[in-house]
C-alpha cells in the first residue's frame, strides 16, 4: 500500500493495517521455515510496509 494512501486513512484504520501486515508476515515466515516460500523478497515488502504504516501510526498520534 502506498504512504499516500496510508496517510487516507485514521487511526484505527492504520492499527487494523498494521495488525493485518504482521499476520500476513508471520504466514511468510512460517511458509520460509517449511520451505514453501518461492520468492523471498515478499519478507522484505511486508517487513518494509509494516514499517511505513506504524511510522504514519505514530505521525498522526503525535499530531493529536
Amino acid at each position: 500500500m502506498k504512504t499516500t494512501e496510508l496517510r487516507q486513512k485514521d487511526v484505527a484504520a492504520l492499527q487494523a493495517e498494521v495488525l493485518s501486515l504482521q499476520k500476513a508476515h508471520f504466514g511468510l515466515r512460517m511458509q520460509k521455515a517449511t520451505q514453501q516460500l518461492n520468492n523471498n523478497n515478499t519478507l522484505r515488502q511486508t517487513r518494509r510496509a509494516i514499517a511505513r504504516a506504524k511510522t504514519i501510526l505514530a505521525e498522526k498520534t503525535r499530531a493529536n
